[in-house]
């Protein structure tokens, strides 16, 4: 954890008592402080040294410091996230390396993408929040799960999770990665793929230059959220049936409805189009047939018409963000590994 002695600094003051209101012209039974905070020491010089002591600078200082962590504990308990620096680089490699994999796997089959996208989201959207249970769990690797009639034609990109898995877990150095992880990062990927895709159709098909203007108008850096929430453990049971629509046979109504029970609107329900089944156009026609959402879906559609498509980007990578973690527990510390310790007895000084 890392602590700025210089928020204590405030914190001192009170504890000083103030000086009496006497005449003007008597001496001030309190002597002028001043505190010198280093990294290694507090150096305090004082106008009366005998009646303020250096000693009595620290003990505020400790105290303030003890008071500090007391006050914070709470929030670093509530992130959760991994303190120790050995641990977060660790997770960062084994994250880049698994982008990796998944770009070269889904560039080699661009036509799996809808299917992984609509995998995530089948995954995700069984979350119940009465019972707290569902959500992107990895249940919809169960052959019970991914057989209902919500997840027909998922089959093969749930093969190519299991093919992705394979080689990940081939140079995973901190245990297999879980099925709830993989497939929504599979699904990140599929969207990035598609995004960048679509620069390069917009330079005339050239990826280089396509490339470079992804890079200089893409989102990318809003996927940060997302990339944290990098931890979660599979269920070992299927979701309970009936959570999940079909896309291609629910009404507006029930997509709305589903999406409200979820904390999603019309504006959340336009912008993952892409997601609701392996037709876009088909569902974007659909849902603009509804007065609420249709200003969102003629929103977005202009959005993808201009070079860097932002207010589609952000909007999507803000609501799958969200998506990605509903009612999820996450392991801040998962796909670390011990690191081997020097032995320093065996060093010659």
């Amino acid at each position: 954890m890392a602590f700025s002695f210089l928020s204590t600094v405030p914190s001192l003051l009170p504890l000083v008592p103030a000086p009496l209101n006497i005449a003007a012209t008597s001496v001030s039974r309190y002597p002028t402080v001043s505190v010198t905070i280093r990294c290694n020491k507090i150096e305090v010089y004082t106008a009366n040294e005998d009646r303020f002591h250096r000693r009595d600078i620290l003990k505020c200082v400790g105290a303030t410091f003890g008071m500090e962590l007391i006050r914070s504990s709470g929030t670093f308990v509530e992130v959760a996230e991994a303190a120790d620096l050995i641990q977060r680089r660790q997770r960062s490699e084994f994250l880049s390396s698994i982008k990796d994999t998944l770009f070269q796997a889904i560039k080699a089959n661009r036509d799996i993408i809808p299917s992984l996208l609509t995998l995530a989201l089948n995954d995700a959207i069984t979350y119940d929040k009465a019972s707290k249970s569902g959500g992107p769990n990895g249940s919809i690797r169960f052959s019970s799960e991914i057989s209902r009639p919500e997840n027909k034609g998922l089959t093969a990109a749930l093969n190519f999770i299991e093919e992705a898995k394979k080689e990940i877990d081939s140079y995973s150095k901190g245990g297999p990665i879980s099925y709830a992880d993989l497939i929504q990062l599979a699904a990140q990927s599929a969207t990035k793929q598609t995004f960048l895709a679509a620069a390069i159709r917009k330079c005339g098909g050239n990826e280089e230059k396509g490339n470079l203007l992804y890079t200089a108008y893409g989102s990318n850096g809003q996927w940060g959220l997302f990339e944290r929430n990098f931890g979660r453990s599979d269920t070992q049971e299927p979701d309970p049936e009936g959570r999940v629509p079909q896309w291609d046979k629910a009404s507006v109504q029930e997509l709305k409805d589903k999406f409200s029970a979820l904390g999603l609107g019309p504006r959340q329900l336009a912008v993952l189009s892409a997601f609701l089944g392996p037709d876009q156009i088909a569902t974007e026609t659909l849902l603009a047939a509804d007065p609420e959402v249709f200003p969102w879906v003629q929103k977005y559609q202009r959005s993808r018409e201009t070079v860097s498509e932002t207010d589609y980007e952000v909007d999507l990578i803000t609501t799958f963000t969200k998506l990605s973690s509903l009612g999820q527990q996450i392991n801040y510390e998962a796909y670390t590994y011990p690191v081997k310790k020097v032995d320093f007895s065996k060093l010659k000084l």
